[in-house]
């Protein structure tokens, strides 16, 4: 290619890019001109000008008011709303007695499509009742009980379960009459706890300290366990939360010195309820026991201030319960029993058995893993819940 067309390629490509470049401004500039050129479209909605309506100052100045209607109002006399109290109720055995409750089903259903009564249904009611951890002894004597209170009636299959209430009623409140937590008459009354490890004493302690605090009592926290690892810890946690006050000693120390310095500050302080939680007294440990005699002695040197020795035991053991009750027995006097855990096992019965047995009263059971879950034991609610 000669120099000559080089140079007309070189401006053609020139000139195409000059005209590329230009173009947008040209096609805009007759865009602008075109939208000048077109007329407006007039707003569909049309306002018209026109003058403000005239407002009547005397209608805003002047309030006519109603004499007589304002006498009415002023005459009525508001009535204030007293506080609503908002507690929180206490659970019922009936709805978390439900695995014991599942043992008895099968026997009630049974009684309830009626017929007569056989020596079948005499050996399911027994059979019952030993499943149901109340023990051979105590099952012999609920069985020939409630025969008797049959042959009195005579009564028919369907008419069982309430003579079966009636009779385990009955006994219940024979055996353990005074259910109550005894207070001292001066001074700080003393709960002692006792019981194996893995109960619930200290669980139970906490719980006890807040039924006491809901009744208006100022309550001390002793951690007497001072053999178990972060047994004091565990209880002090309970103390903070609680907001009750707490006398604790150093980790394998002497619990009778902290059961003697609780019983000062309880007096200095002017506290109504000492709870003691003391060790895991393994009933196959001699010494174990020799100091929990130690530590009722160390109370007792306050004459009354010993109001309750409470036995703490897991439902959960059933029958096993009745060997450490009768160790504890022969250690201190045992006012009553607190049958911790009675909502998650199927061998409720094993009340019956502890009561039978030893004339000890379940003061107490515990029916759940809240603070409020720790309840008075009715017999007449716990028979009922069994069979209805």
């Amino acid at each position: 290619m000669s120099s000559t067309a080089a140079l007309l390629v070189f401006i053609g490509i020139l000139a195409l890019a000059t005209f590329l470049i230009l173009l947008p401004r040209i096609v805009g500039r007759r865009e602008a001109r075109r939208l000048q050129e077109r007329p407006s479209r007039r707003s569909p909605v049309v306002v018209e000008d026109g003058p403000a309506p005239a407002i009547d100052d005397s209608a805003t100045d002047e309030v006519v008011v109603d004499e007589a209607l304002v006498e009415e109002i002023e005459s009525i006399e508001v009535e204030e709303l007293a506080p609503t109290e908002i507690g929180v109720e206490a659970p019922r055995l009936r709805d978390r007695l439900g695995k014991t409750r599942a043992t008895f089903s099968g026997l009630v259903g049974t009684f309830r499509r009626g017929g007569k009564i056989d020596d079948d249904a005499w050996d399911e009611l027994e059979e019952t009742l030993l499943l149901a951890d109340v023990g051979m002894t105590t099952t012999e004597a609920v069985v020939a009980g409630v025969k008797e209170r049959a042959a009195d009636t005579h009564v028919d299959a369907d008419g069982l379960p309430e003579l079966l209430r009636d009779e385990l009623a009955a006994r219940l409140e024979a055996t353990g009459s005074d259910r109550a937590l005894h207070h001292a008459a001066d001074g700080p009354s003393v709960w002692l706890l006792v019981g194996v490890n893995g109960v619930g004493k200290t669980t139970t302690a906490a719980k006890l300290a807040k039924r006491e605090q809901a009744d208006g009592a100022r309550v001390l926290l002793a951690a007497a366990d001072t053999f178990r690892a972060a047994a004091a810890d565990q209880l002090g946690m309970w103390a903070d939360r609680l907001g009750c006050e707490i006398v604790r000693g150093q980790d394998g120390g002497d619990p009778g010195a902290v059961v003697y310095d609780a019983l000062d500050a309880a007096h200095a302080r002017n506290v109504d309820v000492v709870l003691v939680d003391t060790a895991g007294r393994l009933h196959t440990k001699v010494n174990l026991m020799n100091e929990l005699e130690k530590l009722k002695r160390i109370v007792d040197r306050t004459p009354g201030a010993l109001q309750e020795v409470l036995l703490v035991l897991d439902a959960s053991t059933g029958q096993n319960g009745l060997t450490q009750a009768r160790e504890f027995a022969g250690a201190v006097d045992i006012t009553g029993v607190v049958l911790t855990k009675l909502d998650g096992t199927a061998k409720g019965g094993v009340v019956l058995a502890i009561e039978a047995e030893f004339g000890v009263p379940v003061k107490l059971v515990g029916l759940g893993e809240g603070a409020d879950d720790l309840v008075a034991f009715e017999p007449a609610e716990f028979a009922a819940a069994l069979v209805e």
